[in-house]
C-alpha cells in the first residue's frame, strides 16, 4: 500500500536494496508479496509469486555472477523457500488483508496505518531465522570476485539513485515524487480526483524526506556488506562467525547504528503513515469500495496461491 515513498523504500525498508546477496535470500520473498501489491490485475500477482524462485535467482545473479555450484545451490534453496513460504507465511497475509479490507470504508488514524506497516514489516523479519542456514552456507562460498561484481552493482545502482533524487532539479524530483504517489494511490482507489493530487502534492512540499540522509545511509550499508562478505571471503571455514557476522549485519540493516537517521526514518514513517491516513480520509465511498475489491482480489489470489503446490 506504499506508507514510505519510492526513494525511502529503496534505502530503508526492512529489506533494503543494499543487503547483502546472502542475506537477501531471506527476504525475497516478501519482498515479491509488498510489491505484488503495486501490479494491476490479480492474475499478475499469482504469476509473480509463482515465478518468484526464478526472478529471485535472477535478481540474486545480477549482483553476484553465481557459478555453476552456487547456481544449484541457490535455486534449492529458494525453491525450498517458496514451498515453506506458500504454506505457513501466506496464510498470515490472508489474514491481514483481511483486517485491511474491514477498515477500508471508514475513516483510519494514522497509528492503524502505521500498525498495518508494522506488521508487513514483521512478517517480513519472520524470515530470517528459516533462510539463515542457507544465507551461511552461500556466503562461505563466495570470492573476491564476486564481492567486486557487487561493489559495481551497487555503484551503478548508486548513480541511478543520486540521479533521481539528488542531481536532478527540485522541479523534476518534485515531479518524480507526485507521479509515483498518485500512481500508488490509484492503484488501490482508482482514478483520484484534482483536489486529492493537490492534497499529495501538499503532502510532499511538507515531507521531511532528505534525500542527502538516505543516500548516507544506503553507502554506510553497502560499505558494511562489502566488509562483512569480506571477512567471510577471508575466513570460509569458520562457519560460526560467518552466522554470527551476517546475523549482526541484518540487525544493522534493520535498525541503523547512527542514532541521527534512526530518528529521521521514525519520523518519515510516521509521516507517511498520516499522509495515508489523510488522503483515505478524503477518499469517496466508491474509491472506499474500489479499495476493498482490490485488496480482497489480492486475498484470493493468496488463497488459490496456499493451495497451489
Amino acid at each position: 500500500m506504499g506508507f514510505l515513498e519510492d526513494s525511502e523504500m529503496k534505502a530503508d525498508m526492512t529489506f533494503p536494496v543494499n543487503f547483502s546477496s546472502s542475506i537477501r535470500i531471506i527476504s525475497l520473498l516478501a519482498l515479491g508479496l509488498v510489491f505484488s501489491l503495486t501490479l494491476q490485475g490479480c492474475s499478475a500477482v499469482k504469476i509473480a509469486y509463482n515465478q518468484a524462485p526464478t526472478l529471485a535467482y535472477l535478481y540474486l545473479d545480477g549482483y553476484m555472477d553465481f557459478n555453476n555450484a552456487q547456481s544449484v545451490q541457490v535455486k534449492n534453496d529458494l525453491t525450498k523457500m517458496q514451498a515453506w513460504h506458500r504454506q505457513t507465511q501466506l496464510p498470515a497475509y490472508i489474514d491481514l488483508l483481511q483486517k485491511v479490507q474491514q477498515k477500508m470504508p471508514q475513516d483510519i488514524t494514522a497509528s492503524q496505518t502505521c500498525e498495518v506497516f508494522a506488521d508487513v514489516r514483521q512478517k517480513a523479519l519472520a524470515m530470517t531465522d528459516y533462510a539463515e542456514p542457507a544465507a551461511v552456507s552461500l556466503a562461505a562460498t563466495f570470492t573476491q570476485k564476486q564481492l567486486d561484481a557487487m561493489a559495481r552493482k551497487f555503484a551503478k545502482g548508486n548513480s541511478t539513485w543520486r540521479e533521481d533524487y539528488l542531481d536532478s532539479s527540485t522541479k523534476d524530483i518534485f515531479e518524480r515524487r507526485q507521479k509515483s504517489a498518485v500512481k500508488r494511490s490509484e492503484t488501490l482507489y482508482g482514478n483520484v480526483t484534482d483536489k486529492q493530487r493537490s492534497l499529495i502534492a501538499l503532502q510532499i512540499e511538507k515531507s521531511q524526506f532528505k534525500a542527502a540522509q538516505s543516500y548516507a545511509e544506503r553507502q554506510r550499508r553497502q560499505k558494511d556488506t562489502l566488509q562483512t562478505l569480506g571477512k567471510a571471503i577471508a575466513n570460509p571455514q569458520d562457519i560460526a562467525s560467518i552466522q554470527k557476522d551476517l546475523r549482526s549485519l541484518l540487525a544493522r540493516s534493520v535498525t541503523s547504528p547512527d542514532a541521527a537517521y534512526r530518528s529521521y526514518l521514525d519520523v518519515i514513517t510516521q509521516e507517511g503513515c498520516a499522509s495515508f491516513a489523510e488522503l483515505h480520509n478524503t477518499t469517496t465511498p466508491e474509491q472506499r469500495k474500489n479499495a476493498v475489491e482490490v485488496l480482497a482480489g489480492y486475498e484470493q489470489d493468496f488463497k488459490v496461491l496456499v493451495t497451489q503446490k
